[in-house]
């Protein structure tokens, strides 16, 4: 079997990045959200798997890297196992950076560091089912209690949009009271400290491994803040690729990324793309 081909980004920044990627790998970074881009959206968020193509890729890929990140606004211990990831040859070395960088995961010593959790996390999730049943719209909702977090899917209501919607401002104003921010995504709003997302992860990170080059791929609103950062970190000096893990439900991203590949097969395709090349 040849190897499958690496799709080329549509725009200059983004063939720059491929190139210094792919000329100095042993200093670049690949970064990526979990949920949406390696593993599929589903309605219940704890049957969430990375693609089966995705980990044997990042396998093959990471032992030429600088290193291999997963940014994600899930906890970290929660991600490295509906992702697989422990005990992976060749992943020695990955980190997932979990709760958008409040928590680290690192392979070597297959522990999580992570600060103690604000309190406003505990007064939410008291308020929150009182909150629901005023609203009118807690008939299909389902609460995910992050830890660090606490998140309010929409996605099995009738109306899942109509329900987001109506949700939104209520889910604000209980999270403003309690010092927390709401991060809306794909039928789902999510209450969380202020003060860490995945573009500052992001950056710190890069800058922590003193990165040549980076590519970052994500699918949705949470991921503006990595696309950010990459953007910022150009302006640096720092390569950068954007990829967005495409679909129907946020095409935000899209527009601002340097290449849209098919949702998590595709990322998975792309990384196994990387892979042959550099082999």
């Amino acid at each position: 079997m040849g190897s499958l081909p690496l799709p080329e980004p549509v725009t200059a920044v983004g063939r720059e990045g491929l190139a210094a990627l792919l000329a100095r790998p042993e200093r670049a970074v690949v970064a990526l959200d979990f949920d949406g881009t390696l593993a599929e959206i589903v309605s219940d968020p704890e049957r969430a798997r990375a693609h089966p193509g995705a980990v044997p890729a990042l396998a093959r890929l990471a032992p030429r890297l600088a290193s291999v990140a997963v940014v994600t606004g899930r906890p970290a211990g929660a991600a490295v196992r509906h992702g697989g990831f422990a005990g992976v040859a060749g992943l020695e070395h990955l980190v997932v950076l979990g709760h958008y960088g409040a928590e680290r995961w690192d392979a070597v010593t297959g522990t999580v560091s992570a600060p103690a959790p604000h309190p406003g996390v505990a007064a939410v999730r008291a308020e929150l089912p009182g909150v629901l049943d005023r609203s009118g719209n807690w008939q299909g909702t389902w609460v995910e209690d992050k830890g660090r977090a606490v998140a309010v899917h929409t996605r099995r209501a009738a109306d899942p949009q109509a329900a987001f919607g109506a949700l939104r401002d209520p889910l604000t104003a209980l999270a403003q009271r309690h010092g927390l921010i709401v991060e809306p995504g794909r039928f789902v709003l999510e209450l969380r400290p202020p003060g860490m997302d995945k573009g500052v992860a992001l950056a710190d990170y890069v800058r922590e491994v003193d990165a040549g080059a980076v590519l970052y791929a994500g699918d949705d609103l949470g991921d503006l803040a990595a696309f950010a950062a990459v953007e910022k970190l150009r302006t640096e000096g720092v390569p950068g690729v954007l990829v967005c893990s495409g679909s129907a439900e946020v095409t935000v991203l899209a527009e601002r990324a340097d290449l849209v590949v098919d949702g998590p097969s595709g990322v998975a395709g792309l990384l196994t793309g990387l892979a042959d090349r550099l082999a």
